[in-house]
């Protein structure tokens, strides 16, 4: 991805007044902006950390997790928000139900070797003793395994289909070779990595279906024919859950600026960065803002329940609101982990400057960008642009014509050497080698990039609270939702249902 343009920040002008024929200086920062403006420069990395202490002490007293349905995630909201009522905010806790996916177990042995190989979310289990079946190899083409006709004759049937990772979801992937006659699937990457994946739901899953590394699937390649054994155990538990939902008392209720972050974590670990960070970056501006600032818009602050499931928590939230009440939303800004060890400084890339995957968010989302673009580099810090690749809680915003934005340091996506020149850390090491994984713990935080990245937001919040003049582009709320209803038809048909945290494709 290349750097969105950069725009210094103009100074802000020393305001002048004439008392009694003498000029009497006035501080920038009390008359020419309002607080809110500045609120970055309240927000101290100790107290962020603080919050970070207290969501890994949760999980250590409860199994060492944080995930959506457990008594980890139960605490969690309850820390946060015992918080925010004792700050003054107007906080609820909406409850919302959803099908749980558990990984038990999963194994895969190729000409008697064992493979190393993980569940896509949402995959059905194999029968007891597995899947047993030879190897067939899906040839690759411009839409591998999106349709019958990319078989081109080769007989999967009865077989464990071989399909390299491109062009449509996973999903779609393991239903077209399940009716060729596919047993089970395996999807390796098409990228350096391991993949990581969910067919979007407990629907979604046709066969049993695992990913692998580009590398592993290249050696299966060479084996087609091979006898291969899939044995997959998972299980499917209907979980009642909770979001985290706090607004400012003061400001405009129908221009409200939103801003979210995911709480739970996966089942693996205490999900420390994925995504206490974010939460604690949120949870401490928040408090530094207090429940009734002197705002011209209300600030309604979201953490997000089962987001590890497939963006269930905030997917639910969007779609409860009537059309009205999604309008009073005049943004949505998201930060999902922004204290990765190897970290990198990711703007999602509201104008598609980079021309990469999803295309451009929302009206808006341009600005958005800048916004933080400029936010960071205040800080010394030239950001990059990151796809709307549907892989966290805006997508849900985006398909409904909400403009959005945020910030990210980079998952298991691995550091360029460029990357690693502009902003330190190691080249081919991804941005979190703990992503997903028991070492997503307190003592794998960059701190420094924890730091930035609060600031930047808090920072970003405090700009659009005092004026959203920069977003709307137009004050006429009927003119404001022709667009809405026009850029969500639009987007919708971009953006898959049910994305995950996990990509879809």
């Amino acid at each position: 991805m290349r750097a969105p343009n950069l725009r210094p920040g103009r100074a802000v002008s020393t305001l002048f007044a004439a008392c009694t024929a003498v000029a009497l200086s006035v501080p920038a920062a009390t008359a020419a902006q309002p607080q809110t403006m500045q609120l970055g420069e309240q927000v101290d990395v100790n107290d962020v950390n603080r919050h970070l202490v207290a969501l890994q002490r949760i999980a250590d007293q409860n199994g060492n997790t944080r995930a959506s349905g457990t008594p980890g995630y139960r605490a969690s909201v309850d820390y946060v928000a015992d918080k925010l009522r004792a700050a003054g905010f107007d906080v609820s806790t909406p409850e919302f139900a959803y099908t749980k996916y558990s990984l038990e177990s999963i194994e895969l042995n190729v000409a008697g070797s064992p493979v190393e190989a993980d569940a896509l979310e949402y995959s059905p289990a194999t029968p007891r003793g597995g899947v047993t079946a030879p190897l067939s190899v899906t040839p690759v083409d411009d839409s591998t395994g999106c349709q019958a006709s990319d078989y081109g004759g080769v007989d999967v049937t009865d077989t464990i289909a071989l399909i390299q990772r491109g062009s449509c979801t996973f999903a779609k992937k393991q239903r077209i070779a399940s009716e060729q006659g596919a047993s089970a699937a395996i999807i390796y990457n098409n990228a350096e990595g391991a993949l990581n994946g969910t067919l979007g739901g407990a629907d979604a899953g046709v066969i049993p279906t695992a990913g692998v590394s580009k590398a592993t699937g290249a050696q299966l390649v060479k084996q087609q024919g091979t006898e291969a054994t899939l044995d997959l155990r998972a299980s499917f538990d209907e979980i009642t859950s909770e979001n985290v939902i706090a607004q400012t008392r003061t400001g405009r209720a129908d221009n409200v600026v939103m801003a979210g972050a995911h709480l739970d974590s996966v089942a693996e670990g205490a999900g420390i960065n994925d995504n206490g960070t974010g939460s604690a970056g949120l949870l401490e501006t928040a408090l530094q803002l207090g429940g009734s600032p002197d705002t011209n818009n209300a600030v309604r602050f979201a953490w997000w329940g089962a987001e590890e499931s497939g963006l269930i928590g905030s997917t639910k939230y969007v779609q409860g609101l009537s059309f009205e009440r999604q309008l009073d939303i005049a943004m949505y800004l998201n930060f999902d982990m922004i204290g990765s060890p190897n970290a990198g400084y990711f703007t999602y890339d509201g104008d598609n400057s980079d021309g990469v995957g999803a295309g451009p968010g929302p009206q808006g989302s341009a600005a958005i960008e800048h916004a933080f673009v400029k936010a960071l580099h205040k800080q010394g810090v030239e950001a990059e642009g990151t796809d709307f690749d549907g892989r966290s809680d805006y997508g849900e915003f985006i398909a409904n014509g909400i403009p959005a934005g945020g910030l990210f340091t980079g998952a298991e996506e691995i550091k360029t050497e460029a990357q690693a020149a502009k902003w330190g850390g190691t080249a081919g090491k991804a941005f979190d080698p703990n992503y997903h994984q028991p070492g997503d713990t307190l003592v794998n935080v960059d701190r420094t990039a924890l730091e930035r990245n609060s600031k930047a937001l808090a920072n970003v919040i405090g700009r659009y609270a005092h004026s959203t003049e920069s977003i709307n582009g137009m004050q006429n709320r009927a003119e404001r939702a022709e667009v809405r209803k026009a850029q969500a038809h639009t987007l919708a048909a971009k953006q898959p249902q049910a994305q995950g945290p996990l990509s879809l494709r």
